[in-house]
């Protein structure tokens, strides 16, 4: 049935059919242009041709019969058009693609390097794609230097540069120009916004010309774009929104299209011709040598007359998802493990009290009619002030609460904002029950292992207590983990909060050092800080060497040092006494703070550094906790720092939003280091993708860093840590000698639980090695030993490292320790399921008969590997207290063992369906007729690369209830399969969704396990052979899925 409205469609004979019963009036058509006709032809038989190709893998032909198919049509061509040149074009056996040549003489062959070690952009050169500033698809500046060291020639438009912008680049349009390659480039003064710095880096480049328009009254250039020339055909363009600024190719709500020669030829030409127009307009002139002043001006004058009223911040109350991933957080603690003390850890300017305050709207919900009695304790009165606001604006309700501090005095108690010198002073436990609050919050709770918190933390026992804090880890080594079961209940993640613009972007710049820390004492999990502070302060040449480097990186990558305000984190007072010295002494003003510095010196300092009287405080990172500056726009890190909480605490000052800031330039000085020193730990905590290993992000130059920030190795600099990572976890070797030291590095005992938490590992980075007990017997601290079944088990803890349905644990710790004692063929149904999950696990099949021989000499063959089966139910207690979401089961017409959101294998979750055979399940696909079920299997990202335009939109979530969905490309809308589909609730049948984001583990690299959406119901199709489906959820995804299932989501 054809919708009215406009066509540009070829008629085929199924058109024509449909066409000839519809009167004249009613349609319009034409005959198809003759200069057009190939083209317009060839993009129909595109499709045709597509779809074709697709039906023939669906029925079961592998790629060498889509290559017949094509090498037919070849054929047809050729004995048609009876031109020879076409049975050159069949498509070669080996169903291969060309993706890169070097030249007979190219350098790099003389190094060893093969044409297969060229950098390429991460999306298609083939095929166009669009940018949004999606948090799962490449980010801009990352494409940019790839295409820039891939081209023969360069042309950009832009209305302005930034050096913020330009530096990400800076290295690659420098080899591009040395090497030959040709950049012209045209911008222009508007609005002031072009830095000086950044066109005069860029005339100083070879083969470079820039043009620049004064004019921006007339020109008002607003377009933007970037055009990659390469000789092999391959050109490629990006044209958008993006400037060339550090805001616009790395974050911001910007779109930008990148087109291709290969399938949008006229668009380039198009792009080129343009361009060229400008290039030789009088409204664009050369940038000569002696135009420096002249461009300052102008752009003076700009700025000048578009001053900008900065946004007024507006509070929005409907949770992020960030926020409401917290909260989901929060109630798993409570619900799942029953702990009503929870700790929430996010950065200084994150929201934390909007947290709090929904928090206590959800707990007011869940206690209708009672009076919900709230105690809010924090040591500022505008910190007091502001929690008061925020409370009455979620809570809507401006009457809500009142302030006891200061000269403020309540009315009454009940919902009350206290300091907590006024608590003590007024010996509140004198006049209140222990269990008059039902809620209490402390904020900026790492003060609470001080004496004047003590009282209020022993008196009250509320039924909640959250603690909100930036720092858990104190400055005097003392932790405030204990008094909450010495768990953190959630965090915000540094890349969330910079994704979310709540932090300021950063540019990291890990710089060789000169230093090597090889051979300096380690003991208990770090470096011997006198020893470090003798290194860095006393050691003459070594030490002046040392702060030189300082000196002349940060020269080379700031934009303006007069611009700098900065903070230098040294190890002790003698080493900030020094760089302090070796800083005026080169013209750079600077001071420096200690833990004897009294507040009003902390004050001053701060005036004089927000002023620009001087450019850097330097301080010691144990008293650092009182330096808040907001103006902080460069962090040196001038020490290692082996705790990653307090590097990220340290990171932290530096990235406050401020006025006039546009990001934080962060230096940091990577020497050789000691063998257990991690790195892995602090760029994983800095980057947004979570799936990707840091040793990939190196070598990929970080695509994964937060949006708007950068992070850039030195070539050594990589090279150390990359050797590190490798000596750590990246094989047996090191994971053995890890577990050799524990005890001592950590003081802590050895189990799998303590190891994994204080190393911060997933289970699976251990078990695609080996077993926990085999890597400690080898390491020497548990006794040697030899089981049955150490090969199968092994091979199942990998696959029980997912495990995640409470239930299932559950019944799995009850079991397994007493399995000689079973009588299996006596467990009720879902009790069988759930075991059958289990077995299927192990022993990669199902149990056909729970009294047969086989089956019953495996299972209690369980009871003669003692030590693996103790570690597997280790592995299950460290997997329960993980569990940071509430599942529940999912309604079917039987007792089924699957809960909502859980994560299983595609053998378990079949097996608890009652289909015996999984193995035999090859397709996304799966009808059960006897339980009436359609079970889909959906892979969000089916290319293995990581972004893949072509794939990744057939199956996402449109919100936390709506998903799209494709179905198979023979599925016709009128087929008993679609039709299925579209009448499953009349017909009675339902519709399980489970859901993984790539088909191989990123670990360890066998299959990818799902998560369980539940059941869907039809809302609506479009298309057919495949159809379009849109299901309905019965329950919303979390947010903490969403963000991996919603592929359309900016930031």
């Amino acid at each position: 049935m054809l919708s009215p409205g406009l066509y540009e469609q070829v008629i085929n004979t199924a058109l024509n059919r449909e066409l000839s019963e519809i009167p004249d009036a009613r349609k319009s058509v034409a005959p198809i242009d003759k200069a057009e006709a190939s083209k317009v032809l060839a993009q129909y038989l595109a499709d045709v041709v597509q779809k074709g190709l697709e039906t023939v893998g669906d029925n079961g032909g592998d790629i060498s019969t889509q290559i017949g198919l094509a090498n037919q049509i070849v054929d047809l061509i050729q004995n048609t058009t009876k031109e020879a040149d076409f049975a050159a074009l069949s498509v070669d056996q080996r169903a291969e693609q060309l993706l890169a040549l070097l030249r007979e003489q190219d350098p790099r062959l003389a190094v060893g390097k093969t044409a297969a070690d060229l950098s390429r952009p991460e999306t298609s050169i083939a095929q166009s794609s669009l940018f949004t500033g999606a948090i799962h698809e490449p980010q801009m500046y990352t494409e940019l230097k790839k295409e820039i060291v891939s081209a023969d020639r360069i042309d950009m438009l832009v209305s302005f540069i930034k050096w913020s912008g330009l530096r990400l680049l800076m290295d690659e349009l420098r080899a591009f120009t040395q090497n030959g390659g040709v950049l012209r480039i045209i911008t222009t003064s508007y609005m002031g916004a072009t830095d000086v710095k950044a066109i005069e880096e860029l005339r100083a480049l070879p083969n470079t010309k820039i043009k620049v328009s004064y004019d921006t009254k007339r020109t008002r250039l607003h377009a933007k774009t970037y055009v990659f020339y390469r000789d092999t055909g391959f050109t490629t363009a990006y044209v958008g929104s993006s400037n060339l600024s550090n805001a616009a190719i790395s974050s911001g709500l910007e779109w930008n299209v990148k087109v291709t020669r290969r399938d949008l030829p006229e668009t380039i030409e198009k792009i080129a011709a343009t361009f060229e127009s400008y290039w030789n307009s009088s409204e664009f002139e050369y940038y000569p040598e002696d135009q420096k002043e002249r461009l300052a001006r102008a752009l003076k004058a700009e700025k000048y007359f578009n001053a900008n009223n900065a946004e007024v911040y507006t509070m929005d109350i409907a949770p992020y998802s960030y926020q409401q991933e917290i909260l989901d957080k929060l109630e798993a603690e409570r619900a799942v493990r029953g702990y009503t003390r929870n700790l929430v850890v996010a950065a200084t300017g994150t929201g934390k009290t909007v947290i709090s305050a929904l928090d206590y709207k959800r707990f007011c919900r869940q206690h209708p009619g009672k009076p919900c009695r709230l105690l809010f304790v924090a040591h500022r009165e505008e910190i007091l002030r502001q929690s008061l606001y925020t409370f009455r604006a979620v809570l809507k309700d401006a009457n809500f609460g009142e302030l006891f501090v200061g000269n403020y005095r309540p009315e009454g108690i009940d919902h009350l904002f206290l300091s907590i010198q006024t608590f003590n002073s007024q010996d509140f436990t004198a006049k209140t029950a222990p269990d008059f609050y039902d809620y209490i919050v402390v904020d900026e709770f790492h003060h609470a292992a001080a004496p004047t918190y003590q009282k209020l933390l022993s008196y009250y026992q509320p039924q909640i207590l959250l603690g909100l804090t930036a720092t858990p880890e104190r400055m005097d080594g003392k932790s405030v983990l204990p008094y909450f079961n010495n768990r953190i209940a959630a965090e915000i993640r540094l890349p969330e909060a910079v994704d979310r613009k709540l932090l300021c972007p950063f540019q990291y710049f890990g710089v060789t050092d000169t230093v090597d820390l090889n051979t300096l004492k380690w003991s208990a999990g770090g470096y011997d800080k006198n020893e470090l502070s003798n290194l860095y302060t006393l050691s003459g040449a070594v030490a002046n060497r040392r702060a030189d480097l300082v000196v002349s990186s940060l020269l080379k990558y700031v934009t303006d040092i007069d611009e700098v305000k900065g903070l230098g984190f040294c190890v002790s007072i003698e080493h900030a006494e020094f760089m302090c010295r070796y800083f005026n002494s080169h013209g750079i003003p600077s001071i420096f703070l200690t833990g004897k510095s009294s507040d009003d010196e902390r004050k001053a300092a701060k005036g004089r550094l927000v002023s620009g009287e001087v450019r850097f405080i330097f301080v010691v990172d144990i008293y650092n906790e009182g330096v808040d500056i907001p103006e902080v726009n460069t962090v040196l890190f001038l020490r290692p720092t082996e705790s990653l909480t307090i590097f990220l605490q340290q990171l932290g000052r530096g990235l406050r939003l401020a006025e006039d800031k546009e990001c934080l330039t962060v230096l940091d000085f990577i020497g050789q280091a000691n063998k257990w020193y991690n790195f892995e730990d602090k760029f994983a905590a800095l980057l947004s993708n979570t799936t990707r290993s840091v040793t990939r992000e190196i070598k990929d130059g970080f695509i994964s860093a937060p949006k708007g920030c950068y992070i850039h190795l030195e070539k050594k600099a990589a090279k150390y840590i990359l050797d590190n990572i490798r000596a750590s976890y990246g094989n047996t070797a090191g994971l053995v000698s890890r577990v050799a030291s524990f005890a001592e590095d950590s003081g802590l005992n050895l189990t799998l639980a303590n190891f994994l938490d204080y190393y911060h590992l997933d289970p699976r980075t251990i078990y695609k090695f080996s077993s926990f007990s085999r890597i400690c017997a080898r390491a020497d601290v548990i006794a040697d030993f030899n089981e049955p079944l150490e090969e199968v088990l092994t091979k199942a803890l990998g696959r029980l490292a997912v495990v995640d349905s409470r239930r299932w644990i559950r019944f799995l710790l009850d079991l397994l320790p007493r399995l000689d004692d079973v009588d299996f063929p006596t467990l009720g149904e879902l009790e069988q399921r759930m075991l059958q999950m289990f077995y299927v696990t192990v022993w990669g099949k199902a149990a056909e008969n729970w009294a047969s021989d086989e089956v019953l000499d495996n299972l209690y063959a369980l009871s003669d590997s003692p030590v693996l089966l103790g570690e597997l139910l280790d592995l299950l207690r460290y997997r329960y207290e993980q569990i940071d979401f509430i599942d529940e089961p999912v309604e079917l017409s039987f007792d089924c063992p699957l809960d909502l959101h859980c994560t299983y294998t595609r053998d378990h979750l079949l097996v608890a369906l009652d289909f015996l055979k999984p193995a035999t399940v090859r397709e996304g696909v799966k009808w059960l007729p006897e339980k009436q079920l359609d079970v889909f299997f959906v892979t969000l990202n089916k290319a293995d690369k990581d972004y893949s335009p072509t794939t990744m939109y057939h199956d996402y979530s449109v919100s936390e209830t709506l998903f799209h969905w494709q179905s198979q490309s023979t599925t016709a809308a009128d087929s008993p399969t679609g039709q299925r589909y579209i009448h499953h609730r009349e017909r009675g049948s339902k519709v399980l969704l489970f859901v993984r984001e790539f088909k191989a583990d990123r670990i360890t690299g066998g299959a990818e396990a799902y998560t369980f959406l539940g059941t869907a119901n039809y809302v609506k199709h479009n298309g057919s052979r495949p159809m379009n489906i849109t299901w309905q959820l019965d329950r919303p995804i979390p947010a903490k899925f969403l963000k991996k299932t919603n592929k359309l989501v900016v930031g």
